[in-house]
């Protein structure tokens, strides 16, 4: 588990939101994970690091991986929420999967801290 993802999962258990399934095989025939996923509500969370520093999502071949991997994803009906070091450390990514979870009939309900 990267330090990013160690960072997300802390915050994931101090918001008491559902405990999801990590490295998440969403798709038969592919070796493509989710790194945190609640499977029941098809909701899936990626942390993308080295966005800024030339790492794996943000080169070719690994950028093309990614897009067909949430292409798949979508056509599976899944939500996936990408998320960068940014949005973990300011606290948005948590909240965007909180207001995922909380989804009501007639909207969604987002509590914030």
């Amino acid at each position: 588990m990267s330090e990013l993802e160690a960072e997300m999962a802390l915050q994931i258990r101090a918001y008491k939101l559902p405990v999801p399934e990590r490295e998440f095989r969403f798709t038969k025939g592919r070796r493509f994970r989710f790194d945190f996923a609640w499977v029941a509500q098809k909701v899936a969370l990626e942390v993308e690091g080295g966005v800024w520093s030339g790492g794996r999502h943000s080169r070719g071949a690994g950028f093309n991986s990614d897009c067909e991997k949430y292409a798949l994803a979508t056509l599976e009906g899944w939500r996936v929420f990408r998320v960068t070091t940014n949005h973990i450390k300011s606290g948005d990514a948590i909240q965007w999967i909180q207001a995922a979870l909380s989804v009501k009939a007639g909207g969604f309900e987002m509590v914030c801290p």
